[in-house]
């Protein structure tokens, strides 16, 4: 069963790597313009470090299916990063969209009390016309070895529509050298999802930094909502998209990684 009617729990021993929500709206210049003190005042309290840097996207290709088609190079883009003291949560502001991000996700009612005011001051003092997405992304990245239950297959703790040919008691593992599953589905009328599974190793982008051998299943869960979507609806729109996000990560586990994961 893809969806699970498993009522909404929280884990002791969950395994979320980070959760992202975003929200995306028609340009407006006067963020990257100049440095965007206004927000900064209001939400300074609960982010007080700031940092930001310029990133350069990729070309653009214009007169695509033309002779004349070419690569065009963009300006670059200021990021705008809005910290907590203890480093766990930040928030992003361009010229295109605020987001905010945890690696130390602890439910969902803190996650909407860390961007309730953010959102709320962000649209008194830019006004978006509209957004364009609204966004909120789960990235689990399971351990076996976390959760002591390192003698056990991936199919004994993934739901078989996520494994592929590793569903397969025939296929052993450790000799699958790649295997990943991705999907997109429609959920209702106004949302959808993009799901990526499968094993893997998690790589520190850090120089020098010694590597993780252990193969961990990754979950990958973005769901979202596009098109011209009233800013008065933001918060409904995220309580929607994370509504949907319960019976999709219980239908992808079994009983045995959901015990293993300590539900209360």
């Amino acid at each position: 069963m893809l969806y699970s009617d498993t009522p909404r729990v929280r884990y002791d021993r969950a395994q979320l790597a980070e959760v992202i929500c975003q929200f995306r709206f028609p340009a407006i210049l006067s963020i990257g313009a100049r440095e965007p003190v206004d927000f900064q005042e209001a939400v300074r309290s609960m982010f007080p470090r700031y940092a930001a840097k310029e990133e350069q996207p990729g070309p653009k290709i214009t007169g695509l299916g033309t002779p004349g088609a070419k690569l065009e190079a963009q300006k670059p883009i200021v990021n705008h990063n809005f910290i907590t003291a203890d480093g766990h949560w930040k928030m992003n502001l361009t010229s295109n969209f605020i987001s905010l991000s945890t690696v130390a996700y602890s439910g969902w009612e803190d996650f909407g009390q860390h961007f309730d005011l953010p959102l709320a001051q962000f649209i008194r003092i830019y006004q978006p016309a509209f957004f364009e997405r609204i966004g909120l992304r789960y990235v689990n990245i399971f351990s076996r070895k976390a959760l002591e239950l390192e003698d056990e297959p991936w199919r004994e703790l993934i739901a078989s529509p996520y494994l592929g040919v590793l569903a397969e008691e025939d296929v052993d593992e450790r000799s699958t050298r790649k295997c990943s599953v991705d999907v997109e589905l429609t959920l209702d009328s106004t949302c959808h999802a993009k799901i990526h599974a499968g094993p893997g190793m998690v790589k520190k982008n850090i120089p020098n930094a010694p590597q993780d051998p252990e193969v961990k299943f990754i979950f990958d869960l973005d769901l979202f909502m596009s098109g011209q979507l009233d800013t008065r609806m933001a918060a409904a729109g995220l309580e929607t998209l994370h509504g949907h996000s319960t019976p999709i990560f219980q239908g992808a586990i079994t009983d045995r990684l959901h015990g293993a994961l300590e539900p209360r």
